[in-house]
């Protein structure tokens, strides 16, 4: 008897239909999935407030695996990227920083860094400045989004008038720099 036979036999001796699966409330996966979530504690925490039983099954699981290493345990062993969250740095003073840098011959790039400082989403900012500039603009790092073109005069008045927090006391000209 192949696969496809099997299959077509209809259901299977000892489980119930419908199958009832149960979703954590953190990650909306279901519960077996929880432990590939990045942010697996919250997940336990959630399990063990609304789901008492199941989280009990998992401890049990936990503890029959062994503790392991800690730092394999935060690395994300296979698939996509995950969940990265960049880290703000509290003590880093409050300063946009504007500069140019050669690329190629005759052309250059503007390179925008700090604005992360002021809580501004890095993607909505790019996104701003390629479309009013008609280029192409692109975070790259932590705290940077590169400009295509010379556009770094024009910053010094468009970032206050979008952004109403950053004064213009708070932009610096660091003028040509190499990346």
């Amino acid at each position: 008897m192949t696969d496809v036979d099997k299959l077509a036999m209809g259901p299977r001796e000892g489980i119930t239909y419908p199958i009832h699966v149960q979703y954590c409330g953190n990650c909306n996966m279901p519960i077996e999935y929880c432990e590939y979530y990045p942010e697996y504690e919250k997940c336990k925490t959630w399990l063990e407030k609304n789901l008492p039983d199941e989280f009990d099954k998992m401890k049990v699981i936990d503890e029959l695996e062994g503790a392991g290493n800690e730092e394999e345990k935060k690395r994300q062993k296979r698939g996509g990227k995950g969940i990265i969250k960049t880290k703000k740095k509290e003590d880093a003073p409050k300063r946009v920083c504007v500069s140019r840098a050669p690329r190629g011959k005759k052309k250059s790039v503007t390179v925008v860094t700090g604005l992360n400082t002021f809580d501004i989403d890095l993607k909505v900012a790019a996104k701003y400045f390629g479309t009013k500039f008609a280029c192409g603009s692109s975070v790259t790092g932590d705290d940077e989004i590169v400009i295509q073109g010379d556009v770094k005069d024009d910053l010094f008045d468009i970032i206050p008038d979008k952004w109403p927090e950053i004064d213009e006391d708070f932009i610096e000209d660091l003028g040509d720099q190499k990346r």
